[in-house]
């Protein structure tokens, strides 16, 4: 399994473990914010929490609160698939 997909994975298997409609299929699209967001901001403060938990393990600490990630423009809470990419940067750069 490469970097990106162990990002993607650890990702998306985050997000649909807080979401409590099961049914909901997370793809690189699922809006995180917004108005047709998936969670709600005590979800997303979850989430990083459990990323955070996850980097642990995979030998790495993910940073969310840094001012790139709270930026309006370069979000990376806009999507899944962004803030698995952002997930797999980090971990990337660990090495």
């Amino acid at each position: 399994m490469t970097t990106a997909d162990q990002a993607k994975l650890a990702v998306f298997t985050a997000i649909g473990a807080l979401l409590e409609d099961k049914s909901i299929i997370i793809t690189d699209e699922t809006a995180l914010l917004g108005g047709d967001s998936v969670m709600d901001s005590m979800k997303l403060v979850e989430l990083c929490l459990a990323l955070e938990d996850q980097a642990t393990e995979l030998g790495f600490e993910f940073d969310w609160t840094s001012e790139a990630a709270l930026s309006k423009s370069r979000s990376m809470f806009r999507t899944a698939g962004s803030l698995s990419a952002e997930f797999c940067q980090q971990l990337d750069a660990k090495a």
